[in-house]
């Protein structure tokens, strides 16, 4: 039996990789493609919150007047407000609700006149400077300036803690004011368009996130940035279409749960821009992230410092998704998964130039998350 000749076995083995090839790349051009890679990223990635940094979030005392100062007198006067409101909407009593509401106007009155009164008394005192000179070593020092930034955040950590002696005794104190500071009946009836807003916002999650499978209600909406570019003019500096398609989602969001907004990344002011355009104002801006690592790793220490959120909506494209959910769970937080639409759309199966945009983000992404899991996120800052 004779030998087929090599060059013949060789055109053989190059027509068949020609012939795969071209049906990979009708395949990538097909919607299938980017279809199936999502699928397999959903499954592979894993989202399972790192426990030892959820400690960060674990106060979950975020809500939409994050201008409050956590652990401040304000702020403590709101979690017992917030408490014995949700007691007064089982009872089912609307009265209870107008009486509460108009007991907590005036211990936010009364809060706020002490404070001004104690800023009076700090002002008449006269300040004394007193020179510090130091001879340590540098290293000693560097080491004396680390352990004083620690004790500054476990002190930070401490006021967020309403379990804290401190805490308590001024949160009970706020409860029995709350419970029976007495009123008068004009008061009352000046607070009637202030209750539904706080209604609102203690019932803003009845479709119960927990029963989903979620550790507990969302406490903020986090958006990530998709880029910027230029408007019809040429030269102001405007949101692409990505970023756009996730602000229309977030303003969805916002209607339905009235969650504060977090606008994440260095396209966060322009995002801004964008909503306030649209009546929406979104008061936790990070616009220090250059990456998603650093969007995830800045937006969870945001959120740390207003008083933490274990659990967030997080808006971003599909490709995207699984990617950063992760990297917000490395950081403590989980997130409930909002997809905004791509650009372009998928068609029903012909190929097109419309799926090989989605097979390429799919690409990317693909790529990105196989090296983070392999060798970390490469240029991510620790700090902002």
């Amino acid at each position: 039996m004779s030998q087929t000749h090599w060059m013949i076995r060789l055109v053989r083995i190059v027509t068949i990789l020609f012939v795969l090839i071209a049906c990979l790349m009708i395949f990538i051009y097909t919607p299938f493609y980017s279809k199936l890679i999502v699928k397999g990223l959903n499954y592979f990635v894993p989202v399972e919150v790192n426990q030892v940094a959820a400690k960060s979030q674990q106060n979950a005392s975020l809500s939409e007047h994050e201008n409050l100062e956590p652990g401040s007198n304000l702020w403590i006067a709101r979690q017992a407000y917030l408490s014995l409101m949700e007691q007064a909407l089982r009872s089912e009593n609307s009265q209870d609700l107008i009486m509460l509401q108009t007991r907590y106007r005036a211990l936010q009155q009364r809060i706020e006149e002490e404070q001004l009164k104690e800023q009076e008394d700090d002002e008449e005192e006269p300040a004394v400077n007193i020179p510090m000179l130091s001879t340590d070593h540098p290293s000693k020092q560097s080491i004396e300036e680390q352990e004083r930034e620690n004790a500054a955040s476990d002190a930070m950590s401490q006021l967020f803690d309403l379990n804290r002696s401190e805490n308590k005794a001024i949160m009970e104190k706020y409860i029995i004011f709350l419970k029976t500071h007495p009123i008068e009946k004009q008061e009352s009836e000046n607070v009637q368009g202030e209750i539904s807003k706080d209604i609102a916002y203690i019932r803003q999650n009845q479709n119960d996130f927990k029963a989903l499978g979620y550790r507990s209600k969302p406490y903020a909406i986090v958006v990530l940035g998709g880029g910027l570019t230029l408007a019809d003019n040429k030269k102001d500096i405007v949101v692409n279409n990505y970023t756009r398609l996730r602000l229309e989602k977030t303003l969805e969001l916002e209607k339905k749960y009235n969650l504060p907004i977090v606008l994440s990344g260095v396209e966060a002011p322009y995002m801004q821009t964008w909503l306030k355009e649209r009546g929406v104002e979104a008061k936790l801006l990070e616009n220090r992230s250059m990456n998603t690592c650093e969007n995830s790793r800045f937006s969870s220490l945001l959120l740390q410092k207003k008083g933490g959120a274990p659990t967030v909506m997080l808006v971003t494209d599909v490709y995207h998704m699984p990617r950063t959910r992760r990297l917000f769970a490395l950081n403590g937080i989980e997130t409930i998964p909002v997809e905004a639409p791509m650009p372009t759309q998928l068609t029903t199966w012909q190929p097109s130039q419309q799926n090989y945009d989605h097979s390429r983000r799919a690409n990317y992404e693909l790529l990105a998350t196989i090296r983070d899991m392999l060798f970390g996120s490469s240029g991510c800052r620790e700090v902002p």
